[in-house]
């Protein structure tokens, strides 16, 4: 299962970090994966593209976390609340196999 736990602070969003797999189908053919994966890594390409915001970010095989050290622009946080408006719909099409916190 895919567990993605989104960070708010005053109604911003700060952090979000995506641990797991979904075992929706094997490995490169799971399109719940896919879909997680390329909404989070588009959302941090973006920020680091787009805007002048300088998150820390890591990724691993299975892991991606972000974090908003000294705040951010407008534009962070449509990229950021895009990403999780997609989130949302693979989790309500695929419950069983995603789950977030926000």
């Amino acid at each position: 299962m895919i567990s993605i736990s989104i960070q708010r602070e005053e109604d911003q969003v700060v952090a979000f970090s995506v641990t797991g797999h979904a075992g929706y189908a094997d490995e490169g053919y799971d399109i719940v994966c896919a879909s997680v994966s390329a909404l989070c890594i588009n959302a941090v390409n973006s920020v680091l593209t787009f805007t002048t915001d300088k998150p820390e970010y890591e990724a691993s095989d299975g892991d991606l976390s972000f974090r908003l050290t000294n705040g951010s622009c407008p534009e962070t946080q449509l990229l950021l609340e895009s990403m999780i408006l997609g989130l949302k719909s693979v989790a309500d099409q695929y419950p069983q196999f995603v789950t977030i916190v926000d």
